[in-house]
Order: C-alpha cells, then sequence, then structure tokens
C-alpha cells in the first residue's frame, strides 16, 4: 500500500511538470520564429525600406500633382496619408510567407507539435514591427508635406499603429491563401483589400474629427475593437489558410 501510494504521488507530481515543461517549449518556439524572421529582415533590408519609400514618395507627390496650397492640403491630408499608408502595407504582404514556402521552413513549422496559428502570430508580429511601426513614424513627418494641422499627428501615429496592426493579421491571411500561386499578389490584393475598408474608414475619421474639433477617441476606440477580435480571430484562419495552400 505504501508503494502504491508513493507511485501515485510521483504520477500527480509530474503532471505539472509535463505543463511547464510544454509551455516553455512553446514559448521557446515563438521566440526562435520571432527572432528568425527578425534576421531575415537584417539580412534583406530592401524588404522592410520598400515600402516606407512607397508610402513617402506617393506623399510627396500629392502636392506636386494638385496644389501646394495649405488649406487644400489639410483638406484631404488625412485620406491621402492613409491611402498611401494602406497600400504601402498591401505592398509587403506578398512575401510574407513566401520565403519560408520556398525553403520548406512552412511544411517543418506544420510539423511541430506547437499550436501553428501561435507560431503565425510571431511571424505576424515581426511584420507590424517592421511595417506597421515606421510608417506610424514617419506619417507625422509626411503630414507635414500635407499642411496636416499641428494638434492630429498624435492621433494619425496612434490611428496608423492600431490600423497597421490590423492590416498585418487580416493581410497574412490572404498572404496564407496565395502563397502557393506563382503570382498572387494581384488576388491578395482582391481578397484583402474590402476587408481593409473598415479600417480606412474609422483611422482617416479620427484624424477628421481631430482637426474638426469632434469626438475622435471613439473611433480609435473601435480600431481597438477591430484589432482585439483580429487578434483572437486571425491567426486561425491563417492557420487554415496555409493547410489548405499547403496542402489542399
Amino acid at each position: 500500500m505504501k508503494r502504491e501510494f508513493s507511485s501515485a504521488d510521483q504520477a500527480a507530481s509530474a503532471k505539472p511538470l509535463v505543463l511547464r515543461t510544454a509551455g516553455t517549449g512553446l514559448g521557446r518556439a515563438l521566440a526562435a520564429t520571432f527572432k528568425r524572421d527578425l534576421l531575415a529582415v537584417a539580412r534583406r533590408p530592401g524588404d522592410a525600406l520598400t515600402p516606407l519609400m512607397f508610402f513617402a514618395m506617393v506623399i510627396t507627390l500629392f502636392p506636386l500633382g494638385i496644389s501646394p496650397d495649405a488649406d487644400q492640403l489639410a483638406l484631404i491630408a488625412p485620406g491621402i496619408l492613409w491611402v498611401a499608408a494602406l497600400l504601402a502595407a498591401l505592398l509587403s504582404l506578398d512575401g510574407l510567407f513566401r520565403a519560408d514556402h520556398d525553403d520548406g521552413t512552412l511544411e517543418q513549422l506544420m510539423l511541430t507539435p506547437h499550436p501553428l496559428a501561435v507560431l503565425m502570430l510571431a511571424k505576424v508580429a515581426v511584420h507590424w514591427l517592421v511595417t506597421g511601426v515606421p510608417l506610424a513614424l514617419l506619417a507625422p513627418l509626411l503630414g507635414l508635406t500635407l499642411a496636416l494641422p499641428e494638434g492630429s499627428y498624435l492621433v494619425l501615429s496612434a490611428s496608423v499603429v492600431l490600423g497597421s496592426a490590423c492590416i498585418s493579421l487580416i493581410g497574412a491571411i490572404g498572404a496564407a491563401l496565395t502563397v502557393g500561386l506563382a503570382r498572387g499578389g494581384m488576388l491578395l490584393a482582391l481578397i484583402v483589400l474590402p476587408l481593409f475598408m473598415p479600417i480606412l474608414i474609422f483611422a482617416s475619421g479620427a484624424i477628421v474629427a481631430v482637426i474638426e474639433g469632434g469626438p475622435w477617441l471613439a473611433h480609435l476606440a473601435i480600431l481597438g475593437a477591430f484589432l482585439c477580435g483580429a487578434l483572437m480571430l486571425a491567426p486561425l484562419a491563417i492557420a487554415a489558410s496555409l493547410r489548405v495552400s499547403l496542402h489542399g
């Protein structure tokens, strides 16, 4: 009886250890995926700089093509800034999983015991850090060229931070669906652009509300709600889309 109790006690005490080990393994896998993607970006800095250069070029062309009048530019600045930011983020989405698909990394990630949806969340986080955050920092500087009022710069950056995170999560679903196609860029745009419209409306609406002295916080709150929903649902959709693309 004493031996049986001892064996049962050891089995019961081993369960928390297994759970802790599994949690540690998932954390290490997340950190390794995150670090690997950051190193890949560091080896190919042109991939990260291209969206920023596109964003800057589009914004600087508008005063030349429309009018240098400050009042006219300030009127259309919120829409211009956000359309350019959306297209710049879309430009980088096609390559989100492309390199990993070509070298077989996606197949290896699917064979790991860790949830694919969680690992994909790490890859999306890297995409947002190297695309969305720089766009948010660059947007106020380019807002100067469009005569955007000074009091709207903070709201502009906040809207780009929240909106670009939603774009990275939602856009990754389209990138996962088209990763197996040789030229999936146009199809990717057709899939995800309609889904980006609510983000564009509320993000640019926040900047317009600041300029007009209206309630701008509600627009950012809605963007935050979009982000919470995307964080819960998008990783599962990304994982399912990758399985469909790679295994049919």
